[in-house]
């Protein structure tokens, strides 16, 4: 008699595990198609994958601090889905140097391009399904011929030593001391 019943729940298990792998494949088709469905019926072109996020930190002065990261930027009151995406970055700044660190995973290290123009590192990387774009403010007037970046792992590290305030300061350029 309690093989029957060992039988009978096992089986009712199995069917319980069943019913939830289709509705789990069914949750996530749905959420596949459904921003694009969204963006459809509101007149709006979305190709390739739409990425959203945002990152909420204290700022040194103590107010909340909301970054925007993604393909998906706002015009007006209207969302616009872009080619390129725009990474996480960080900028810690040290008081020698500051260090850009920004999330581009999928990207040959061979195809990001990195430049320094005035006061802003501009972000470029093209992969075969992925795209970035940024223009990151810098806190500080730096010594673009100084930057190293390194990439591993789908992160970059940019790093660029500051421009002292003495040197900036000085006229006629950076004095050099006589030996």
């Amino acid at each position: 008699m309690s093989f029957f019943w060992r039988r009978r729940i096992s089986d009712i298990f199995e069917e319980l595990e069943e019913l939830m792998r289709q509705i789990e494949r069914m949750a996530f088709s749905a959420f596949e198609e459904y921003p694009q469905r969204v963006f459809e019926r509101r007149g709006i072109e979305a190709k390739g994958p739409i990425v959203y996020g945002v990152r909420i930190t204290i700022g040194p002065d103590g107010r909340p601090v909301i970054e925007e990261f993604g393909n998906v930027k706002r015009v007006g009151r209207r969302p616009v889905i872009e080619e390129a995406m725009e990474p996480l970055v960080d900028v810690i700044e040290e008081e020698d140097k500051i260090v850009v660190v920004a999330e581009i995973p999928g990207i040959d290290k061979d195809k990001i391009d990195i430049r320094i123009k005035d006061r802003t590192l501009i972000i470029k990387a093209k992969g075969k399904e992925r795209k970035y774009y940024k223009e990151v403010p810098l806190p500080a007037t730096v010594k673009p011929e100084t930057a190293k970046a390194k990439y591993k792992n789908g992160v970059l590290e940019v790093t660029i030593e500051k421009i002292r305030e003495r040197e900036e300061k000085e006229e006629g350029g950076i004095r050099v001391k006589v030996e």
